[in-house]
């Protein structure tokens, strides 16, 4: 197949392109046609809570229920439509805390003076849910439902606007892009709003809240002077035009970042003097000589995001104050200035007690809505977070299955805080979490766990650890063909001696006790999946299934069964159905109980007019697969795999059980083989114990 050449990817770029978009996305008037775009559409006018509110709630919601409690997901975080690799899951219940803290803040309940604070242990995704609402701003302004406005003056003579004289270059953009509503006097906008307002209904009705920043104060006055006071002649110097925000362009989101003290300081929040222009202007208090690009100023009607925020000097954490209570900031040689925007901070624990502790910060911490976002604890959840990374797409190498799944079920485990009650371990606990259901345990037992466990998901081991080590393991074992659940489980322990945020040896060792559970709860799914690779001849289950069908029935029913060989009739299998009962576990007393479980089961499905089948019942299915295993298991010789010598009957045999495997559970050639030898090994260690 040939390259294609430059001109046929010159025209593929032209078919690429959306001119209609940018135009759109572009679009520039006057000032009455702005006020045309408002009358249209109201929300336009919206301040960056409403905005931000409303572009998660376009996304649509789903409820559900867990362990009898109502939850909300919200799709905005786990949506594919942008940013797919900064997806979250498994955060529902502070997320729900996060969006209605955004709808008391959209309806002006009070959160809006409030500096919004993500808490949680390193890599819990704070920082990933502050880049998703920028990301998400970004993309929402960009459609036609997130449209937002501001304008640009022109300072020279009207005559030369009006010969169609002028470029782009002479105008000059609000700094702070606010919206052209500013312009409006304060003593006309209760007159105008009471018009404009009159006929709508109350969630449609607009407000214009601020002032117009210093420059554009002082535009505005210095045109006012020149048309002696003609507002209408004034806003013929202004053009609306539509901007998109943007954080590299810096456009409606900042940025924040501790950095060393002496190299920062609070200009780089609020602006600072343009020295080259105070000779042309001649004093530092001229607006014109000051440049309003401080994190503050090009996040107005936005969002600024204060990573790592209580490692900031207390000096940067003061501007917070009156940013968030009275949406004030003050810059240098200026009065303060309105400003609009969403603040964003998040830290780890260490830094948030310093400020508990300090006792000078109370007016920080009572304007602060502190958010905990944990780690993850239901397992699942944690599984989507490394398989994002870790997929076919992605990873050329073979990743053997369970592998990830073993690497999320330590990780989880680290997180739990051990259960209260005597008869559940962390792992059965582990399970509940992910919907599991365990004998003698509710949904409201599910409930209590939780609510003893307060702090359950603010410690243990982080999910950038785990996507390490598996890295390592890629790495280290990608000219074996693929890596297996023993490589990544090898990586997480050897980890852990120079872990940076483990600072104990006790810590240690529980960890490389829980690697340890991990590793048995390996062995029972692999043994699962190799018996029933074995035991998957359908034919052979179904015959399993109608013998022990038939010997139920005349047991419940007290009749004899009769012998499909010899003709004669005699009484029911016991000893087959209780070699099938023992496998799940039905004590012999309670097997009367099961037995009419299973008839009456099928006797319902008789008179809806269905026929019975033993897929439908995922204990009985169990049960078969397992008796079947233990009747072929001899004739493969399972154990003979880890000798040297294997002969052909049995060869094939295992051959069939291996591509059963690569077929219905995802193994390669190598890691099936791998698998088969472990099990086998399993095996041979059980005979040669039940031998002693």
């Amino acid at each position: 197949m040939t390259t294609p050449s430059g001109s046929q990817l010159m025209s593929l770029l032209s078919t690429l392109q959306d001119q209609q978009n940018y135009q759109n996305l572009h679009w520039v008037g006057s000032f009455q046609d702005y006020l045309d775009i408002v009358t249209n559409n109201p929300k336009v006018t919206r301040n960056a809570f409403q905005r931000i509110y409303d572009m998660i709630m376009s996304y649509g919601l789903e409820e559900f229920i867990d362990a009898k409690k109502k939850l909300i997901r919200y799709n905005f975080f786990t949506t594919n439509e942008f940013d797919e690799q900064d997806a979250i899951f498994g955060l529902e219940i502070p997320l729900m805390r996060l969006v209605n803290f955004f709808k008391a803040a959209a309806h002006g309940y009070g959160t809006e003076k409030r500096v919004l604070l993500l808490h949680g242990p390193v890599g819990s995704a704070k920082s990933t849910i502050a880049r998703r609402l920028k990301r998400g701003l970004e993309r929402y302004s960009r459609s036609e439902n997130g449209a937002l406005y501001t304008f640009d003056w022109f300072l020279g003579d009207i005559e030369d606007l009006d010969a169609g004289e002028v470029k782009d270059a002479d105008w000059d953009p609000c700094p702070m892009h606010e919206d052209p509503l500013h312009l409006i006097p304060l003593e006309m906008r209760e007159a105008f709003l009471k018009e404009f307002n009159a006929n709508l209904e109350p969630d449609e009705q607009i407000t214009i809240t601020g002032d117009l920043d210093p420059s554009c104060r002082y535009n505005f006055r210095d045109l006012m002077r020149r048309y002696n006071g003609d507002f209408a002649k004034v806003l013929r110097h202004v053009r609306v035009r539509r901007f998109v925000f943007s954080e590299q362009d810096r456009v409606g989101i900042g940025t924040f970042q501790p950095k060393d003290e002496k190299n920062q300081d609070s200009t780089e929040l609020t602006g600072d003097i343009n020295y080259r222009k105070i000779a042309i202007y001649g004093s530092d208090s001229d607006p014109r000589a000051f440049s309003f690009d401080g994190e503050f100023n090009i996040a107005n009607r936005g969002i600024i995001e204060f990573v790592e925020m209580l490692k900031l000097d207390t000096a940067f954490l003061y501007d917070l104050l009156g940013a968030s209570q009275e949406h004030r900031i003050k810059s240098k040689k200026f009065a303060q200035t309105h400003i609009d925007e969403v603040i964003v901070g998040h830290t780890n624990e260490p830094e948030f007690r310093k400020l508990e502790n300090n006792e000078f910060m109370e007016a920080l911490k009572d304007r602060t809505v502190r958010i905990d976002i944990p780690y993850i604890t239901r397992l699942r959840d944690e599984i989507r977070i490394y398989e994002k990374d870790f997929n076919s797409e992605n990873v050329r190498v073979h990743i053997a299955p369970h592998t990830i799944e073993v690497a999320a079920m330590w990780a989880i485990l680290t997180r739990l805080e051990e259960p209260k009650r005597a008869n559940l371990t962390l792992l059965q606990k582990m399970k509940l979490y992910n919907g599991k259901s365990l004998p003698g345990f509710t949904e409201d037992n599910i409930k209590e766990l939780r609510k003893e466990s307060r702090r359950e998901g603010m410690e243990g081991i982080s999910p950038r650890y785990i996507q390490d080590k598996i890295s390592n393991a890629l790495v280290n074992y990608q000219s074996d063909g693929g890596i297996n659940p023993f490589m990544v489980m090898n990586e997480l322990e050897s980890g852990l001696k120079t872990h940076s945020l483990i600072t104990n040896e006790e810590d240690r060792k529980r960890y490389r006790e829980l690697l340890a559970i991990v590793k048995e709860e390996y062995a029972d799914i692999v043994k699962n999946e190799v018996q029933r690779a074995i035991s998957a001849d359908e034919e052979a289950i179904k015959r399993l299934c109608a013998n022990y069908i038939d010997n139920i029935k005349a047991y419940t029913q007290r009749e004899k069964v009769r012998n499909k060989f010899t003709g004669a009739y005699e009484e029911p299998d016991e000893r087959l159905m209780r070699s099938i009962e023992e496998k799940i576990d039905i004590p012999d007393n309670r097997k009367d109980d099961f037995r009419r479980e299973i008839m009456n089961y099928i006797g319902a499905l008789a008179i809806e007019g269905k026929t019975f089948d033993y897929r439908t019942n995922e204990r009985l299915h169990r049960a078969l697969e397992l008796k079947l295993f233990e009747d072929q298991k001899d004739s493969i010789k399972l154990t003979s795999l880890v000798s040297s010598v294997v002969d052909k009957d049995t060869q094939e045999k295992i051959d069939v059980v291996k591509t059963r495997l690569i077929r219905d559970f995802g193994y390669n050639d190598q890691s099936a083989t791998d698998v088969l030898n472990y099990v086998a090994s399993i095996f041979a260690r059980g005979d040669a114990t039940q031998r002693k």
